[in-house]
């Protein structure tokens, strides 16, 4: 029994059907600024101010001569959602002698889910890091979140 395949046929069918039932809208220009402006607002990120200190070990650091802090590697803003009356949310941070990011830790500001999302994104970030006399060390930051 070979019956004729009639499969391709449907298919291109069906895909005309489909098309011919789709309802076409316009896009109106204030619709079009409407929906950029929702989209700023969702996808503008917090911008990020860092502050390096030493942290004081023994003895070790006082014979530091030269010393420089972490640079930044990537250091990409988390998603956050912040209006202007809300406050700026810090976090501390110790950049270690590989240049990961260790114990973070909010300090103040944010809801439970910027804190979260802040905590989520600096835990990915690297850094090249700070040295004493040209030798790795860690160091620590305080890293405000705000809008600008």
């Amino acid at each position: 029994m070979n019956a004729p395949k009639l499969w391709p046929i449907l298919l291109l069918l069906l895909g005309a059907i489909s098309a011919a039932s789709t309802p076409q809208t316009k896009v109106t220009p204030d619709a079009i600024k409407a929906l950029s402006t929702r989209e700023e607002r969702i996808f503008r990120p917090a911008a990020h101010d860092e502050k390096f200190t030493d942290i004081p070990h023994s003895m070790a650091r006082s014979r530091c001569e030269d010393t420089r802090p972490p640079q930044a590697l990537a250091t990409p803003d988390p998603p956050l959602l912040l209006d202007d009356s809300d406050e700026a949310l810090t976090v501390s941070l110790i950049v270690g002698a590989d240049g990961n990011v260790h114990s973070p830790l909010i300090l103040r500001g944010g809801d439970v889910r910027q804190q979260q999302a802040v905590l989520n994104a600096v835990r990915h970030w690297r850094y090249r890091p700070a040295t004493c006399n040209g030798v790795p060390t860690e160091a620590e930051a305080k890293i405000e979140f705000s809008r600008r």
